[in-house]
């Protein structure tokens, strides 16, 4: 292969990995919207919470079921920093490539 082609081929798998990422992002926004609605229903309940396991609704503590959330939620944004930030290193990486294109 000539260097176009490898340059073709390197933004093609580029291209890949940024919709890969994509499709992690949206998947990690859509949980992190429910973490958040669940934790809003859990303030403005009452004293019992139940949670739904194997298809199963048990009684639960709400002190516990809201910390077990907020830790999920917090781990599911720090997850969601590192793909922004994975998706900013490859975008990067993507216009140098098309820079590099366009001038010759």
């Amino acid at each position: 292969m000539n260097g176009e082609d490898v340059e073709a081929h390197e933004l093609h798998i580029l291209e890949s990995n940024l919709q890969q990422l994509a499709l992690q992002k949206q998947s990690l926004e859509l949980e992190i919207s429910e973490i958040t609605n669940a934790l809003h229903e859990i303030n403005k309940s009452g004293d019992e919470v139940y949670r739904v396991l194997s298809n199963v609704m048990i009684k639960a503590d709400k002190h516990s079921l809201k910390k077990e959330l907020e830790e999920k939620k917090k781990l599911l944004e720090m997850h969601m920093g590192s793909v922004e930030k994975q998706e900013s290193i490859i975008e990067a990486k993507a216009n140098s490539i098309h820079k590099t294109r366009a001038q010759q």
